[in-house]
């Protein structure tokens, strides 16, 4: 029982001298620094002066120590002490934490006012293999592939071929205090490397919008402005990389969203002249023209992580190509639309040339996603009106052009396609289980699927009106993608298509073919 007692009383102590030895012996030591008269006001008296000794020095005494009955007269005198000294190596330990998490956060808080006294820099790419074979076409096709009479090869078929489509390098970071900046160069040719991205601008502007100026994506189509890294066919549809060929340009552009991301946009001003290999733009006529483009997402469901969402977009564009550039001109007249078989061909089978008297031109498209779980459908329509002027040698009457494509895709495994709110458009698909194989320590091979997505498109393009011929195409497109993890797939694509209504190339305005390709692409 007095083991008990003795025990009880001890555990008193210790809490006691917790909760009371700091606030006790700091009055003692204000009282004691008045002198003894002081200490006499404030209640103590000489032996509660000398109080117990902490690493030789003596404090205030605790309560125990004086008062009549207290647990100086059942607890021995050398435990008070020792309880004393633990109290105090305590509060030492305590100091010298509270001292290192300060010199930490002043460390960390120097580091992020140093970064942000200079740019930060960043280094990503990607890889883009193709293999595209051209299994069948008629003999118009040949002609489309290979047109120049002087040539050897005038009216071959396609031949196949092994090609990187894509070797990127990206540099990107940002500069004190709210701007941004990105480098992307192409090495696909090393004879002839390309800038991709390359601008800077300001973040964080009034109305959460971010000003670019430089090399960058027009807003126009969204399989365009999509991330090639994303989209689930290998190439682009046909009206798409028609309409806004390469896409990039040099050009001042805003971007925006709103606070809860349900509605972006962006416009800016581009010169139309692709510039990527030469880096400069010469000429009388600056060849202007103005993008636009409104999207939203009415309908996302944040429960599923954004498994089922809903979104749409209207885009458009006005722009002054020079139509009546003569020989002497530096500059080329961009009045022009055409695009390749969705396929890297040599030559683009859809072309309309160089319009003659082409002056200004405007650009309609509407784009819709719906996407529910493992499935999704996508299209995009775009209306293409042309004026032309009545001076130009070769002009003729106004033109229209118009297509449109339509895809559905389905994930076997289970994922789904993401989209960004913020840009509208689509992100990047992680697999439930990445693939590998392996041998296990225990015997035999451990293995996992990655992803696999069916896909199919069909794509509508007319550019022949008047006086002008470039064809009117039409594609099917089905898609195998196998991706092995987030960062790496494999696309494989089987392309049947016809072209009609072309001018007449060798006797013949068009065919029809059939072409396989294959991708194996990763990014970092």
């Amino acid at each position: 029982m007095k083991r008990i007692t003795r025990i009880a009383l001890f555990l008193g102590a210790l809490v006691a001298v917790g909760a009371g030895w700091e606030c006790r012996s700091g009055y003692a030591q204000q009282a004691f620094s008045m002198g003894p008269e002081g200490a006499n006001a404030a209640g103590f008296d000489s032996a509660e002066r000398a109080g117990p000794a902490v690493d030789g020095m003596r404090m205030a005494a605790l309560p125990w120590e004086t008062e009549p009955g207290g647990l100086a007269e059942k607890v021995p005198a050398s435990e008070v002490d020792a309880l004393a000294k633990m109290q105090a190596d305590l509060d030492k330990r305590l100091a010298d934490l509270e001292e290192q998490y300060k010199d930490r956060l002043d460390g960390e808080k120097q580091a992020k006012a140093d970064a942000q006294k200079k740019p930060t820099f960043d280094v990503g790419g990607r890889i883009h293999m193709d293999y595209w074979g051209f299994l069948n076409n008629d003999p118009g096709i040949g002609y489309l592939e290979h047109s120049d009479p002087t040539s050897a090869a005038y009216g071959t078929d396609p031949e196949d071929r092994f090609q990187f489509r894509r070797i990127r390098l990206e540099f990107d970071g940002a500069i004190p205090q709210n701007m941004e900046w990105k480098i992307q160069l192409d090495f696909n040719n090393p004879g002839t490397p390309e800038y991709k991205d390359a601008y800077f601008g300001w973040n964080h502007l009034p109305g959460n919008q971010t000003l670019l100026l430089g090399n960058q994506k027009r807003p126009l189509g969204l399989d365009h402005l999509n991330s090639s890294r994303y989209n689930v066919f290998a190439e682009r549809p046909l009206v798409v990389e028609s309409f806004n060929e390469d896409a990039r340009r040099v050009g001042a552009c805003f971007y925006g969203v709103t606070e809860d991301e349900s509605v972006n946009w962006r416009y800016g001003i581009f010169n139309l002249e692709n510039t990527s290999t030469d880096g400069r733009f010469i000429g009388d006529s600056l060849q202007m023209g103005g993008y636009g483009r409104l999207a939203a997402t009415p309908w996302y469901d944040q429960a599923s992580g954004g498994r089922g969402y809903y979104h749409c977009a209207l885009a458009g564009a006005i722009s002054n190509p020079d139509g009546n550039a003569g020989d002497a001109a530096t500059n080329a007249n961009e009045g022009r639309f055409r695009t390749r078989p969705e396929a890297r061909s040599d030559s683009r089978w859809l072309d309309t040339g160089r319009i003659a008297g082409a002056d200004w031109y405007e650009i309609i498209a509407l784009e819709s996603v719906l996407n529910l779980g493992r499935f999704q459908l996508t299209g995009e329509y775009m209306t293409n009106f042309m004026q032309r002027d009545n001076v130009t040698p070769g002009t003729g009457d106004d033109l229209f052009f118009h297509g449109f494509y339509v895809y559905a895709s389905y994930f076997l495994t289970g994922e789904h396609l993401p989209i960004s709110r913020s840009s509208g458009t689509l992100g990047r698909v992680k697999p439930h289980e990445n693939f590998f194989l392996v041998d296990r320590l225990s015997g035999g091979t451990g293995s996992g699927w990655g992803a696999w997505q069916l896909a199919a498109r069909y794509d509508y393009l007319d550019l022949s009106d008047a006086d002008i011929r470039g064809g009117v195409g039409q594609s099917c497109t089905m898609g195998l993608n196998w991706h092995w993890n987030a960062y790496s797939k494999v696309q494989t694509n089987l392309i049947c298509g016809d072209i009609r209504d072309h001018k007449l190339v060798g006797g013949f305005d068009g065919g029809d073919y059939w072409i396989l390709g294959t991708r194996f692409m990763c990014d970092f």
